[in-house]
């Protein structure tokens, strides 16, 4: 089981603002402690993850491909999720910027607590949705101040 510390620590620090401190024990029962150094790649894109990540300690870039960084994740923040909800490959690489630690659980092990717990599915997808929504927004209004940074073609 999840160490009580860093589920007390997901919890304060998560932007899954709809999964509550039992969801979360839930979540981080079948989750992987995992350490990252930096510059190691949690997610490479054109590849299928399989796994979700929730940041608890450090930060990692977020890279299209193309040498540029798009965004970073920090604490309290998941990635994997765009992948996991549509089944499909990143779109982009999640690298280290400095040491991490993550709990990852694979999406098979999150379907299964999702079917023996609705509620949770329901907490956790809401929460994506608000998630990816924000994002978007953030993104709409880089693009609209001028942000050299900012481009569209990720979300085509």
């Amino acid at each position: 089981m999840a160490d009580e510390l860093y589920v007390d620590l997901v919890v304060a620090k998560s932007r899954l603002e709809y999964v509550d401190r039992n969801g979360w024990v839930l979540i981080l029962d079948k989750a992987r402690h995992l350490n990252f150094q930096r510059d190691d790649t949690l997610i490479q894109r054109g590849t299928q993850p399989k796994m979700v990540f929730m940041v608890v300690e450090g930060r990692a870039r977020v890279s299209h491909g193309l040498g540029g960084t798009i965004g970073q994740i920090g604490p309290g923040e998941i990635c994997g999720e765009m992948a996991f909800l549509e089944n499909a490959r990143a779109s982009a690489s999640v690298i280290a910027a400095e040491a991490m630690v993550v709990y990852g659980v694979t999406w098979p092990v999150l379907q299964n607590l999702f079917e023996l717990y609705p509620r949770l599915a329901s907490r956790f997808y809401r929460s994506l949705a608000v998630g990816l929504s924000r994002r978007l927004r953030d993104q709409i209004s880089r693009v609209s101040e001028g942000d050299p940074r900012a481009t569209f073609k990720e979300f085509s």
